[in-house]
């Protein structure tokens, strides 16, 4: 455990109450922790060392081919199966009705062969009207941010780098309008499955899938140009493929998803206010902590300063925030920290000095340092709701 554990001599600080912490705006203010399903994810493959290997890669210079991802794990193998399609611009919309993508893409349970293969390219593009087994564990797709991706295309099979402006203005290439599991389809059930321990933890199917097809685009891109112009065109830059993301077309789903299972959205948030409160009671702070927690907290401010959106009142949020944080030293951080329970005075501090997004963004980062004490509680997220 890191940090000394509560004196006896102390009222022991409780986790949250509901009433504060379902606020809408609370909620829309949160931020991702180390208990978000893909954090939780990614600290898995590293712990486990996972392998990941490019299969079968085909593409020609319009983006249309087949390719596959196979990720091996201690026990398992799945594979990201990806079909690259040359869809007209009348075709590309976002919308749960549209019929075609860009890309469409299926997680497997094993390594897929040839046969199985041609059966999911029979279905894997028709999506809703096309039919999957026990043996698929995720369906999903994804379209193009057609002005970017060309611009990356067109930049590389030049021999030149894309415009970094350009590049974080929107963060990602291609954007999923659905990533479909736990039995869609005829996929394969979560309760199937739920009992391998790289599926325990809520979505990690899920995030599995969107983690393959990050990497798949990034390597389409490439493909692309050098298809284009074989003799000019080079590789991404790995830092620029560091920052770049998924997108999500509008996330609507997920909005009765959560109202149809209120015992999954309480496990989720219970997990992340036991986990401040957790820290919050711890009596002091190690300088390694210390050292952790400020250098996290200036990455927070450097990359909250990137944010934009079309939004006015989301932007004004932005702004708040940035203008909050610019306030914030070093110096105040540490002087915080080296006081008596020093993460509660930090989280009182927070929640007394800065706006909504501000606050919940200390109580993000709280639970960076304090891993051993905290990442259990990715066990409690589930929910049987049978």
């Amino acid at each position: 455990m890191n940090g000394n554990p509560l004196s006896t001599n102390q009222r022991t600080i409780a986790p949250r109450p509901p009433e504060a912490v379902m606020q809408l705006a609370a909620m829309g203010a949160s931020h991702a922790t180390r208990l978000s399903f893909m954090r939780i994810l990614l600290r898995r493959l590293k712990r486990e060392n996972w392998r990941y290997e490019r299969r079968i890669f085909d593409f020609d210079g319009k983006g249309v081919g087949t390719a596959v991802y196979v990720a091996h794990g201690p026990q398992h193998a799945y594979s990201l199966v990806c079909f690259g399609h040359d869809l007209p611009p009348e075709m590309r919309s976002d919308r749960v009705i549209a019929t075609a993508w860009d890309a469409t893409f299926c997680l497997h349970d094993g390594i897929p062969d040839s046969t199985t293969i041609e059966r999911l390219r029979h279905n894997i593009p028709l999506q809703e009207a096309g039919r999957v087994t026990a043996s698929e564990l995720s369906v999903s797709r994804a379209n193009r941010s057609v002005r970017l991706f060309d611009h990356v295309v067109d930049s590389l099979a030049a021999g030149h780098q894309p415009d970094i402006a350009r590049l974080t203005e929107t963060g990602y290439l291609m954007r999923t309008t659905a990533v479909y599991g736990s039995g869609k389809l005829g996929a394969c059930d979560r309760e199937a499955i739920s009992g391998r321990p790289e599926f325990e933890a809520p979505f990690q199917v899920e995030m599995l899938s969107v983690y393959l097809t990050r990497t798949f685009i990034l390597d389409l891109v490439e493909a692309m140009a050098q298809k284009r112009s074989p003799d000019s065109a080079t590789r991404l830059d790995p830092k620029l493929r560091r920052s770049l993301g998924v997108g999500n077309s509008t996330g609507l789903g997920m909005a009765p998803f959560l109202v149809n299972h209120p015992a999954l959205l309480n496990n989720w948030i219970s997990a992340r206010e036991q986990a401040l409160a957790r820290v919050r009671n711890l009596d002091s702070a190690t300088p390694q902590q210390i050292t952790l927690f400020t250098d996290l907290f200036q990455h927070a401010r450097r990359n909250a300063i990137q944010w934009h959106t079309d939004n006015a009142m989301q932007q004004q949020r932005i702004d708040t925030l940035n203008a909050n944080l610019a306030n914030v030293s070093n110096q105040m951080l540490r002087k915080l920290l080296t006081s008596p329970r020093p993460w509660n005075a930090l989280y009182e501090w927070a929640e007394a000095t800065l706006c909504a997004e501000g606050r919940e963004l200390v109580a993000a980062l709280l639970l960076e340092p304090h891993g051993e004490l905290v990442d259990d509680l990715c066990r409690t997220m589930s929910a049987d709701e049978s």
